[in-house]
C-alpha cells in the first residue's frame, strides 16, 4: 500500500524550489513519513526553519510553520516552547553548514546547552546552495566554493561532535542515500525527552556538485554509500578502516532534566 504524502502537503505551495537531484525532498518525505508513525496532531507540532534551500521545508507542509529570520531557527522556536510547552517543535535547519553552524551557531550550542525539549533536523549539504555557493563551515577541506575555488583551506565542522559536546543529549546522523532510515531515526529523536540533533547528509548536485567536478547526482549518492559505516558496524573495525569513513545511527543518547520542565520549577517558584 503506497503512503499518501498529500494529506500532510499544502498543494498551493508547490512546485517546490528544489533542484532535480537534491537531497532535501528525500529528508522531507522521511519527516512526514515520522510525523505520521508519531501520530502527531497538525494544530499541537510546530515546525520552525531559518533560511536557504532546506529551509524551504516547513512552507510545504500543513502543520503550525514558522520561516523566519537568516541563523534564527533555534531561537524562535525556543520561543514557541516556552509558551507552548505542550507542542512538539520540530526545527528544520538549512543544512547545518549555513543556517545552523555558522550564522546560527550560538543560537544552536546554547539550545544544546539547555537540553530544551525539541528536534533539530540539520541537513548537510556542506555548502551556502541558496545564496552563491560560499563555503560554510561543513565545507570539507580541499573542496571547491565560490568564495574558495582553489579549495577550501578551513577544516570542517563535525556537527554530531559539536552537538554532542554543546549539551544535547540525543543526536543522530544520516544520510540522504539511506532514505528509509530517516524516518526511523526523526521518530527516535522526537520521542526522546530533551534536545535532540538528526544530521542528515545530503547532497547538492547544482551548486557543490559542479563547483567539485562530479559527474551526476548518481555519483553522489553513492558516495555518501560509500562513506557511511552504520555505528554497530564501526565497533568491529580499526581505526585504519574507518579512516574517511563517516559513522550513521543513534550517536549518542542520555538522559537528562530537560529545560521545559526546570525552567516550569522556576515558575512555580516565583509563584509561591
Amino acid at each position: 500500500m503506497s503512503f499518501d504524502y498529500d494529506k500532510y502537503i499544502r498543494p498551493g505551495k508547490l512546485p517546490h524550489i528544489w533542484c532535480p537531484g537534491c537531497g532535501h525532498g528525500i529528508v522531507m518525505k522521511g519527516l512526514i513519513r515520522a510525523i505520521d508513525t508519531l501520530g502527531l496532531e497538525k494544530n499541537n507540532t510546530a515546525i520552525v526553519s531559518g533560511i536557504g534551500c532546506a529551509s524551504r521545508l516547513p512552507g510545504y507542509l500543513d502543520f503550525c510553520t514558522l520561516h523566519t529570520a537568516h541563523g534564527r531557527a533555534a531561537a524562535f522556536a525556543t520561543g514557541v516552547k516556552m509558551a507552548k510547552p505542550e507542542m512538539n517543535v520540530i526545527l528544520v535547519g538549512v543544512g547545518g553548514d549555513g543556517d545552523g553552524t555558522a550564522i546560527g551557531g550560538n543560537h544552536f550550542i546554547h539550545a544544546c546547552r539547555r537540553n530544551i525539549d525539541m528536534t533539530y533536523i540539520i541537513m548537510n549539504n556542506s555548502i551556502y546552495g541558496m545564496t552563491g555557493g560560499q563555503f560554510s563551515p561543513c565545507t570539507p577541506t580541499g573542496a571547491k566554493a565560490s568564495t574558495t575555488p582553489y579549495g577550501n583551506p578551513d577544516p570542517a565542522f563535525d556537527i554530531a561532535k559539536l552537538a554532542i559536546g554543546a549539551g544535547a543529549t540525543f543526536v543522530a546522523r544520516g544520510t540522504a542515500y539511506h532514505a528509509t532510515q530517516i524516518d526511523k531515526l526523526i521518530v527516535e529523536a522526537v520521542q526522546h525527552k530533551g534536545f535532540s540533533v538528526v544530521e542528515i547528509l545530503d547532497d547538492c548536485p547544482t551548486t557543490y556538485g559542479r563547483r567539485n567536478k562530479f559527474k551526476s547526482v548518481i555519483e553522489m549518492m553513492n558516495r555518501l554509500k560509500e562513506v557511511a559505516v552504520p555505528v554497530k558496524a564501526a565497533e568491529k573495525m580499526t581505526p585504519e578502516q574507518l579512516e574517511g569513513k563517516i559513522l550513521t545511527g543513534v550517536l549518542y543518547k542520555e538522559e537528562k532534566p530537560h529545560y521545559t520542565d526546570e525552567y516550569a520549577k522556576v515558575i512555580a517558584r516565583a509563584s509561591k
